[in-house]
């Protein structure tokens, strides 16, 4: 049968075709895959590098204002005198523990350390030198310094701002604030990518796989480690050198110029040729079905033809017996009946194969978009839970301060975990500098519900008399809540010294483009001296126990930040007035801002 040599070479060719359409196929398949992986590793290193850069930021002007503090200049000034060494070590210690830092500590010229935060633990950082480190030398020269380094004393790291003190217009010392990065390495969580942090000699100072700490990723030269040697920055003179496969890992870098750091990502190249293989299976699986119905099509072909000729050669045969042809010609429609009905069959299998193609491809995508938000919120969720059970804990034991420690706690977090996603709303839409529509009364609800439990202790009767509708204003969540909890708690503190009865007025008006919020109390109100200085930080009329003056000033700092204004007087039938400028966002805006969300 020579009629059937042609299909059969026509099979063999379209095989050849969807052999060489593989190679071409497994390239756009791996660019696919490689530009999604690299796009969420970058959101991902872009993330990892704006929180270390903000924690480094928060401290880099501390010294400079603790310079100014006259208990500190006081005791570089009269360092034997034993009640100013004593006034400035628990200075220290107290914006220790509000700031976070790790450890402040104060050194004359000499680089001898007079005053420390930890002066009263057992690795106290008194009476020990570091004239050694750069950060007390280039302070002394140029009036600031910075150094990354592992502590000689704690054995902790560290990164260092030093500046300089001037007291009677002249140097007198050098205080330094420690910051603590180590928590940058738990951030990370268990992921198969691998951070890596190499500071300017190419020695890795943080990373999320301890066995690489400190090693060296290429060869040092002999002023590197004179270097090393001098200022004692790591555990060893000669650090260890490290290589990395570069077949086995993907890398991803991010160049922080102003401190000569380098931060990588190091992803297993299987987290690509998994996918990209499990996809080609899927092609090759499709190509091969593909080639398969084209061989059934043609094998249905030829029996058809073979049919065909058979039903030919029987009429010829059965020309002079009507009955017997006509017998047959029946037999022979109700095959090819059955035959059209199959190749029906086989044709709908052919779509509903497509239909679940279709929806594979569907499924992945949403796969991939679920991965990449699990991945960002999965440590904060672990860290909750062991918050929560920790809590649990506490409470059965009445330990309810560290009980409410634990919640204020899970209540970051889940500000962090919302700071997440609307990142990753931002990187898609392509705008991070969006800026927020915020709901008033809800904030506001939300700040005296904080202070409830203090309102009753103080029997304060809050008056509180803001409209219903819906204010909206150009403001951050977040930023908004802080401003109003500063003001809240500060016309808290002034009720508590003054006699009953304790009130405190809420209002509110729309004029000019401007949601005005109006905080009054009938307390003592505000001394002229006050009034003059009231956004000075560390400014206060109240006692140490009750703070160091940076509520008003940080209130100032993040109006300002909003485009708004805070204005401080005194009512003409006494008490405070504090008002608050916001810039209203009228409804037609908020309906434009609504719909091109969704864009």
């Amino acid at each position: 049968m020579a009629f059937s040599k042609a299909p059969w070479r026509n099979l063999l060719w379209l095989a050849a075709i969807l052999i060489l359409l593989l190679w071409p196929i497994h390239r756009f398949v791996e660019s696919y895959y490689l530009e999604g992986l690299t796009r969420k590793n970058e959101q991902t290193l872009d993330l990892f590098v704006a929180n270390l850069q903000g924690t480094l930021q928060r401290y880099e002007v501390l010294p400079q204002i603790l310079g100014r503090l006259p208990s500190v200049q006081q005791a570089l000034l009269n360092p034997t005198d034993p009640a100013s060494l004593k006034t400035a070590n628990t200075l220290l210690k107290n914006i220790q523990q509000q700031t976070g830092a790790d450890v402040i500590y104060l050194m004359n010229t000499q680089g001898l350390t007079l005053a420390a935060s930890n002066w009263d633990k057992e690795r106290s950082f008194v009476n020990n030198s570091f004239d050694f480190r750069p950060y007390f030398s280039n302070a002394l020269k140029y009036g600031q310094g910075e150094f990354f380094g592992l502590g000689n004393i704690s054995f902790k790291r560290g990164y260092y701002f030093g500046g300089a003190v001037d007291a009677n217009n002249q140097v007198q010392g050098v205080i330094v604030v420690k910051v603590d990065l180590d928590f940058t390495e738990t951030l990370w969580g268990q992921t198969p990518e691998q951070l890596l942090v190499t500071d300017r000699n190419g020695v890795i100072i943080l990373t999320s796989q301890p066995e690489w700490r400190f090693k060296a990723t290429r060869e040092l030269d002999p002023e590197e480690q004179l270097s090393i040697a001098e200022h004692q920055p790591y555990t060893s003179i000669n650090p260890e050198r490290i290589t990395i496969k570069s077949p086995d890992w993907l890398k991803l870098n991010h160049l922080l110029p102003e401190i000569g750091w380098q931060v990588s990502i190091f992803t297993p190249r299987r987290l690509l040729s998994e996918p990209v293989n499990t996809a080609m299976a899927v092609v090759s699986a499709s190509l091969l079905a593909i080639l398969l119905i084209f061989g059934l099509l043609m094998q249905r072909k030829r029996h058809y033809l073979e049919r065909i000729a058979l039903d030919t050669q029987a009429k010829r045969e059965l020309e002079d017996n009507v009955r017997t042809r006509t017998q047959d010609l029946q037999t022979l429609n109700s095959r090819l009946k059955q035959e059209v009905l199959e190749r029906e069959s086989t044709q709908q299998a052919l779509v509903r194969t497509q239909d679940d193609l279709v929806q594979a491809s569907k499924l992945s995508a949403l796969g991939i978009m679920s991965a990449s938000i699990s991945h960002e919120l999965n440590q904060p969720l672990a860290a909750i839970r062991s918050y929560t059970d920790n809590a649990k804990v506490l409470l059965d034991k009445q330990r309810l301060e560290e009980t409410k420690n634990n919640l204020n706690l899970i209540a970051s977090l889940t500000e962090r975990m919302a700071s997440i996603i609307e990142h990753l709303r931002a990187f898609a839409r392509r705008d991070r500098y969006a800026s927020e529509h915020v709901a008033l009364q809800p904030a506001i609800d939300d700040t005296l519900n904080l202070v409830a439990k203090r309102q009753a202790n103080l029997s304060i009767e809050i008056i509180n008399t803001t409209p219903e509708t819906t204010l909206w204003v150009e403001a951050g969540e977040t930023r908004l809540r802080q401003i109003l909890s500063n003001l809240v708690s500060n016309a808290f503190d002034a009720l508590s010294e003054s006699s009953q009865p304790r009130q405190l007025w809420l209002t509110t008006q729309v004029a000019d483009g401007w949601v005005v919020l109006t905080l009054r109390d009938n307390a003592a109100g505000f001394t002229q001296e006050a009034l003059e200085q009231a956004y000075e930080p560390f400014y206060t009329t109240k006692t140490s126990a009750k703070g160091l003056g940076l509520g008003l000033a940080i209130c100032h700092s993040l109006t300002q930040a909003l485009k708004g204004r805070l204005v401080l007087a005194n009512h003409p039938e006494g008490g405070a007035l504090v008002t608050l400028y916001l810039r209203q966002i009228p409804e037609a805006n908020l309906l434009n801002s609504s719909e091109d969300s969704f864009k």
